[in-house]
């Protein structure tokens, strides 16, 4: 058994996923979940994803080996913050968010002496769908997390939280808090920015209905993830402010090089984006079956 006793702020379909990969691999006795709404956290019991709850954080975190922080970004600091007096010595804390630079600044407001007991995570799996109705135990199997600790992390603790994670089937990898937030402006920010533009765009328009009555397959495709957490794609947006505007300026470059191959009929140009484009995408999918056996 890795720990005796876990505490997961925000029971939903990351926390609670982790929870039942624990519970599953019998790799936790008891976790106890902390969140803002009393039903959905009665629900997380009777799912069997925690054995209890509490509505106050420091009661949540008291006497446990692990404390993970799946809650939205912007509420970082202030959970460290009330937290930190309630924390038994040597607890290991960690997170999933998905912009590691904004958690890292709060931990270093609040956190103090635990700051060693830190280690950022970020599990890349999860679906469009939210809550803890939509958990299930296999939701990492075969996918990546990110651990990107901080010079004054301890290694007992990184080891710690890379053991919870290969646990549920993950790969764990390391990178800098940098390096995480640029590649994942790039390949997750970004798509997902993506997808919430052109469904609104759509949606605007006079013919609107028409438009997506006759939406096809790549149009579900390309948009599904859409259907994601409005509130916690905000957040993630502002608290990687600077990468997501980097990655967006690239990308508008790249869009505006496609509008003038269009408006000027420039057929070599055009064909040579989709060429490219096509190999790199062919690669990447080939590359993601060999590691994981998904078929795309």
């Amino acid at each position: 058994m890795l720990f005796d006793r876990m505490a997961i702020l925000g029971v939903g379909l990351i926390g609670g996923s982790l929870a039942l990969a624990l519970r599953t691999k019998r790799a936790c006795r008891s976790i106890i979940g902390f969140g803002r709404s009393r039903d959905r956290l009665q629900k997380a019991v009777a799912l069997g994803v925690i054995d209890e709850f509490s509505l106050d954080v420091g009661r949540a975190v008291r006497g446990a080996d692990i404390v993970v922080l799946a809650t939205p970004l912007n509420t970082t600091e202030k959970l460290f913050e009330a937290m930190r007096t309630a924390l038994k010595d040597g607890v290991i804390l960690t997170d999933v968010g998905s912009a590691k630079g904004s958690v890292v600044e709060a931990a270093h407001k609040t956190l103090d002496h635990l700051l060693s007991r830190f280690v950022p995570g970020h599990p890349i799996a999860g679906t469009e769908k939210s809550g803890v109705e939509a958990a299930f135990a296999g939701l990492f199997e075969a996918h990546r997390v990110i651990l990107t600790p901080l010079p004054e992390t301890a290694v007992h603790a990184v080891e710690m939280v890379r053991k919870m994670w290969e646990i549920t089937g993950a790969e764990v990898v390391q990178l800098s808090v940098e390096h995480h937030d640029e590649i994942l402006a790039a390949t997750s920010h970004l798509p997902h920015l993506l997808a919430y533009a052109l469904v609104d765009c759509l949606a605007g328009l006079r013919d609107r209905d028409e438009i997506f009555e006759f939406a096809a397959g790549g149009f579900a495709d390309f948009t599904r993830i859409a259907s994601s957490s409005p509130q916690m794609w905000h957040d993630i947006c502002l608290s990687n402010r600077d990468q997501v505007l980097n990655a967006l300026n690239k990308f508008d470059t790249q869009l505006r090089m496609i509008r003038t191959a269009i408006e000027n009929n420039d057929s070599t140009s055009l064909l040579n984006v989709f060429t490219r484009a096509k190999d790199a995408r062919d690669r990447f999918a080939g590359r993601r079956r060999r590691r994981n056996g998904a078929v795309e």
